[in-house]
């Protein structure tokens, strides 16, 4: 067993030291101070309840705080229909229903994350938020475009942040300091974030935190191995058989959010967000399979800032729920590529600053007749992304660095996605709920042209009309049964339309003729509350039309100025499919209450997927299937969670587990992907402990014994393992 390294433990002393500091700072008349337990916005609490008839599940501040989330993906675990793929232990992307990247689409307090460089397949961006600053997350399964627009196409995730909450009658001026630390064992990881919240005044509320987080080359439990027991190529390990090569991070992290009640049903908020995150290696490319140790990708930097002010609250019987929201977010990303054989250095930068608008809002619920009543929910959102983008090549052996005419993408590129919605609920007698909605989308992309590399400018708009409709059946009062038919959209991105890139051992050139991508989503679920169970289940079918999939390239199809794209081991495009792929599965979350203090939850997954083969015929295989596997489908999986609560002391401990069946319906890129084992990803079942204790309100101590039996395991698609026997543990107080 290892322990935090000196410089994580020595961020959390000077955290704690400041903590203290602050500790007696200046007190007006307040309730007394408790470690935050913050509810979502009311915002995104009012759009949960109006897809609360779709396949859905919500992830608590609580169950973030227990299960010890060291980033967004990481809470996710535990969901039905979610699976969280891992590149690098720096990075995460969770699965919704067998898609993910830039078909699955992520909001924080209603703002779109998703941007016109979020790249095919699994991407690191859902984990550069800091778990700290989240209140819930909620998972919507299944088509989400009406009121999401673009990319949710899998379904959407939307993040709720902490808020202070505005106390009655308060005067003065209250400061609470609030101090969490966290360790992990098997990463040698090391965290504190030092918060302040306060009031002034009846009608001002705020809270300013800090944060950061290191963590050095994670432990696993040894090899996974191929389905021939031999050894893969990904991840390299050390000498121990265990440490895992290439892993390894650090962050730090820094939030400041203000809220000012401007009427009895208005509220201002301005908040800003920061994420920095620093070295951190790509696993299957540090090293890659078959080079020497020094042969690395390492992203430097991957940053991310977001800063927004919003109105929300009632203006009105048809305008409740109000919403407006401007917001200003950039992206940064440094990539620094070393490759021994060729004795060359590539460094890329790429930059985004993006401006969004939205604005939403909803109408009081309005009688037709004696037992029918319908409302509303209408808005509109617009976003415009800036990109900056450049590419160095140095030569190791001469120290001559010469700059690339163009980075991944083409500099003063430009991209615009906007829509406008409007959806509607009818409810009959309570029995019958019947909803409606459509959205009108426009999105505009714009390249310019770069002679010296062969690029072509682009200039070109994408249109969508989506709608959904669903019905829901109170059959009992235990009982509902509900259909739903909803449609998403992805319009293609700068990524796809411009970018040239790695991807695994090949090198993916740009397709600027690219057409969006559409799905139908057709669901049937079940829920049942009897008070002692709670039962939610779900069958779904996702028909891909003009999926955006990759195609083999000839070599002698590589542009100029890309010296990588001649030297991979295969040459890529992406492709508009000729037929439709497809993505069969069932869900299901079951919760029983076997007494006041003991519960037992479970969760259930599976998905098929097919598409069409774009593998052109080739001497090695002259008649290639027509449909394969679609790429990345996670395998059956699920979960079971067994915790006790003593109320009186709030002392609680929790048995869980996850587990995995073999995936070998592979693709034909996933079986030449280094991620996947030779054979497909072996099955698995992981146990862990929990166990914490929350006193007077002050101090609260969590724990964890993650992997108790010391499997080793992978997630399907991950270039890392698994952490083996792993213990954690974090500690919240407030003053």
């Amino acid at each position: 067993m290892r322990f935090p390294s000196v410089r994580s433990a020595h961020a959390a002393v000077v955290l704690f030291s400041c903590a203290l500091g602050v500790a007696g700072s200046v007190h007006g008349q307040a309730s007394e101070p408790q470690v935050a337990d913050y509810s979502a916005t009311a915002t995104t609490a009012s759009t949960s309840a109006r897809e609360s008839n779709q396949g859905a599940t919500t992830v608590t501040r609580s169950s973030i705080d227990e299960r010890l989330a060291t980033s967004p993906p990481d809470a996710l675990r535990y969901e039905a229909g979610v699976t969280v793929q891992q590149t690098a232990h720096g990075q995460a992307s969770p699965f919704v229903r067998g898609l993910t990247g830039q078909q699955v689409v992520h909001l924080f307090d209603g703002i779109r994350l998703n941007n016109s460089l979020y790249r095919r397949g699994p991407n690191q961006y859902f984990f550069n938020l800091d778990t700290q600053t989240i209140a819930a997350i909620t998972v919507l399964r299944g088509s989400s475009s009406v009121l999401h627009g673009s990319d949710a196409m899998g379904g959407a995730i939307l993040v709720s942040p902490v808020s202070p909450a505005l106390e009655a009658d308060h005067e003065g001026l209250s400061i609470h300091p609030e101090l969490n630390l966290r360790l992990g064992t098997a990463d040698v990881s090391g965290g504190a974030r030092l918060a302040l919240r306060g009031q002034v005044g009846a009608d001002t509320a705020f809270l300013l935190g800090i944060g950061y987080f290191d963590a050095i080359e994670l432990e696993g439990a040894g090899q996974v191995r191929n389905t021939g027991r031999e050894l893969p190529t990904v991840p390299r390990l050390a000498r121990d058989g265990r440490t895992q090569l290439g892993t390894g991070y650090s962050e730090a992290t820094f939030d400041a959010r203000v809220v000012h009640r401007v009427t009895d049903s208005l509220q201002l908020t301005g908040a800003l967000y920061g994420y920095r995150q620093y070295d951190a290696p790509r696993t299957d490319q540090c090293p890659r399979p078959g080079a020497e140790i020094g042969d690395c990708m390492l992203i430097e930097q991957q940053f991310r800032t977001l800063a927004y002010a919003s109105l929300q609250g009632d203006a009105g019987t048809d305008a409740r729920d109000l919403r407006a929201t401007l917001s200003f977010q950039r992206g940064h990303e440094r990539r620094r590529d070393t490759r021994l054989a060729a004795a060359t250095e590539q460094v890329q930068v790429d930059d985004v600053t993006t401006w969004g608008i939205t604005a939403s809002a909803g109408t009081r619920s309005f009688a037709l007749g004696d037992s029918t009543r319908l409302e509303f929910v209408y808005g509109g959102d617009a976003y415009v992304d800036q990109i900056g983008s450049t590419a160095s090549t140095t030569a190791t052996d001469t120290g001559v660095t010469e700059a690339r005419s163009r980075g991944q993408y083409l500099s003063d590129s430009r991209y615009v996605t906007s829509g406008v919605y409007t959806d509607a609920v009818a409810s009959f007698a309570g029995d019958v709920e019947l909803r409606a909605g459509v959205r009108g989308a426009l999105s505009h992309a714009h390249a310019p042209d770069d002679p010296e590399s062969g690029s072509r400018g682009l200039d070109r708009a994408f249109t969508a009309l989506v709608a959904r409709g669903g019905v829901t059946w109170n059959v009992s009062t235990p009982l509902s049964l509900s259909l739903n038919v909803d449609q998403g959209f992805r319009a293609p991105n700068l990524d796809d339309l411009t970018s040239r890139q790695s991807v695994g051992a090949g090198f993916q050139i740009e397709n600027p003729a690219l057409t969006p991508e559409q799905a139908l989503s057709t669901e049937l679920g079940a829920r049942v509350n009897q008070g002692f169970v709670e039962i939610d289940a779900w069958l779904y079918w996702t028909a891909l039309s003009n999926a955006i999939l990759r195609a083999s390239r000839d070599p002698s199809d590589c542009p100029s100025d890309t010296p990588q794209c001649m030297t991979a081991a295969s040459q890529l495009t992406l492709v508009n499919a000729d037929d439709n792929a497809n993505i069969l599965g069932a869900e299901s979350r079951v919760t029983l209450k076997l007494m006041s203090s003991l519960s037992l939850r479970a969760t259930f997954a599976y998905a098929y997927g097919e598409a069409p083969n774009t593998a052109a015929p080739s001497p090695e295989m002259p008649s290639p299937p027509a449909r394969v596997p679609l790429s990345r489908i996670p395998p059956m999986n699920g979960t079971v969670e067994l915790r006790h609560q003593h109320t009186a002391t709030g002392l609680y401990g929790a048995v869980a587990a996850r587990w995995a069946a073999a995936q070998t319906r592979l693709a034909p890129t996933d079986a030449t992907d280094p991620r996947v084992p030779a054979g497909g990803t072996p099955a698995y079942a992981v146990l862990e402990l929990r166990a914490g204790y929350r006193f007077a309100e002050r101090l609260r101590f969590s724990a964890a014994l993650d992997n108790l039996l010391d499997t080793a395991y992978r997630i399907h698609g991950s270039s890392v393992n698994g952490a083996g026997r792993n213990v954690k543990l974090s500690l919240s107080a407030v003053w």
